[in-house]
């Protein structure tokens, strides 16, 4: 590594080596109550499902078809907010990625949706939720036995809430994704349908179900492909074999460069880096104490059997990289560990935390902190979690949680879906979210609010379309407003 590469990146831009803090994160008013789960409700099955049926009363299911822009609405206005709480010279990329597409700025504002829900009805039935549940956000993944299912995968928002909330993102993301895939709204709109039915019928065949079964329930990557159409098996099998491929090793030879017979992670700055090519303000020591702070904290939440396994890692790297769309700008460092030789490497990923979007609506978490959230919740949604998935923090720096890097990680690729194939995803995607809902959520109630009929899915249906072109219109003023920044520059300069 040359010296002009070390002095690119200044020595105040990675708050793990700067004595700079991060910036304050914004929390929510004090004077709401933490966001809880519901209560327990011990009556029957039959009785519970009548409850459900009877909150139509105040909230009917047709109610959630509406959308309607409110007064002092401005996602841009929250995206300028947001980028204030990140780092200043990710902002660009983050703006950059976004600016993909309609699709790319829904991804990457996750906060803005998250206010416009908070002004629809809500039956007030509460479950664990995923807080950004796009179709992307589903995908493969390894389980600690080695086995691939297809689960939720991503909790950076977490928090318990209204079910509705993530049933109407999940739908929505179907529509804005099928006009940009030039599939159409019609298909879009079939897409949102299909996902809102399949998570009705779902949460209807939970509800007999004993809790243990349903906390055990999960589709494997096998099952997801047997019961799809010819299509969407081929397209399956293909994103099955990419996760086989996609593991620790894989990770390894993606991000690292050989150098005097060692790997040693490559340097592509802005978006990797190996922290020691960073100008540090901050003494060696400093830096050392910062890290065992965070590896201490993070050994510290998890299970003992666990921590004896992670101690037999050694650390060899620490390094700097962004990751995903809505995630560009917070800190995301991985670590690059070494087990039995050089031959069973091990990459972990620290990820900030923040308090989640839904937090300003919902009322603040009740964990100690954002990064036990993220945790907690996945570990409430997923049939499976990750074996090294953890929590730590540094004051002054933030929270972090920490999962394995590219752990046979795949998805399946909407750019590529036909018309049947997105419906098959749609399909699937619907059911997963129910039994992900199911796990800390009332089956009965929330099977006997949606009832056996189309109600709701035509309600969220129009939901879905309404609300797709609302972000369309958004990331039209988004792509305006950058055009505009970037002639006020030129005409700076």
């Amino acid at each position: 590594m040359d010296a002009d590469g070390i002095s690119e990146l200044g020595a105040a831009k990675v708050p793990l080596v700067s004595n700079q803090q991060q910036q304050r994160v914004r929390r929510p008013p004090r004077k709401l109550k933490p966001s809880r789960l519901q209560d327990v409700d011990f009556r029957s099955v039959d009785e519970r499902m009548a409850a459900g049926r009877a909150l139509r009363k105040h909230c009917p299911r047709s109610s959630h078809a509406a959308w309607k822009p409110f007064r002092g609405r401005d996602p841009l206005a929250q995206l300028k907010e947001s980028d204030a709480t990140r780092l200043p010279w990710l902002v660009p990329v983050r703006h950059e990625r976004m600016s993909e597409s309609p699709f790319a700025f829904l991804r990457g504002t996750p906060f803005a949706m998250a206010r416009d829900l908070a002004h629809t009805p809500h039956s007030g039935l509460r479950s664990q939720i995923c807080g950004d549940a796009h179709l992307s956000n589903f995908g493969l993944f390894g389980t600690p036995e080695r086995n691939l299912i297809f689960d939720l995968n991503d909790f950076d928002e977490t928090l318990p809430g209204p079910f509705e909330w993530d049933v109407k993102r999940l739908a929505a993301s179907f529509v804005v994704a099928a006009k940009q895939n030039d599939l159409g709204g019609r298909c879009g709109r079939k897409a949102a349908r299909k996902a809102v039915e399949s998570y009705r019928l779902m949460m209807r065949e939970l509800t007999t179900k004993n809790l243990l079964e349903v906390w055990s329930l999960h589709v494997d990557a096998k099952q997801l492909q047997r019961s799809a159409s010819e299509d969407t098996a081929k397209l399956a099998a293909e994103a099955v074999e990419k996760a086989k491929r996609h593991t620790s090793a894989h990770a390894v030879e993606k991000l690292t460069v050989e150098r005097n017979g060692q790997r040693h992670l490559a340097y592509q700055p802005p978006l990797l880096f190996p922290l020691t090519a960073v100008k540090m303000d901050v003494s060696s020591e400093e830096l050392e104490r910062r890290i065992k702070q965070l590896t201490v904290g993070y050994l510290e939440s998890l299970d003992g059997a666990v921590r004896d396994l992670c101690l037999r890692y050694q650390r060899k790297e620490w390094g700097f990289k962004v990751v995903g769309v809505g995630s560009v700008g917070l800190q995301a460092y991985v670590v690059l560990c070494e087990g039995n030789g050089g031959n069973d490497p091990l990459v972990l990923q620290l990820k900030e935390a923040k308090a989640s979007v839904l937090e300003p609506y919902l009322g603040p978490s009740d964990a100690k902190s954002a990064g036990e959230r993220v945790v907690v919740g996945q570990r409430r949604m997923q049939a499976f979690s990750d074996l090294f998935l953890g929590w730590t923090e540094v004051e002054g720096m933030g929270s972090f949680y920490v999962r394995q890097l590219r752990d046979m990680k795949g998805s399946l690729d909407a750019e590529k879906m036909e018309a049947p194939v997105f419906l098959d995803y749609a399909e699937a995607c619907g059911a997963t979210l129910a039994r992900a809902h199911a796990r800390t959520g009332d089956a009965a109630l929330i099977a006997g609010y949606l009832g056996t009929c189309d109600h709701f899915d035509e309600a969220i249906a129009d939901f879905a379309c309404a609300y797709s072109d609302q972000v369309e219109e958004d990331y039209a003023r988004f792509i305006e407003s950058l055009a505009k920044n970037a002639q006020a520059l030129t005409h700076g300069l």
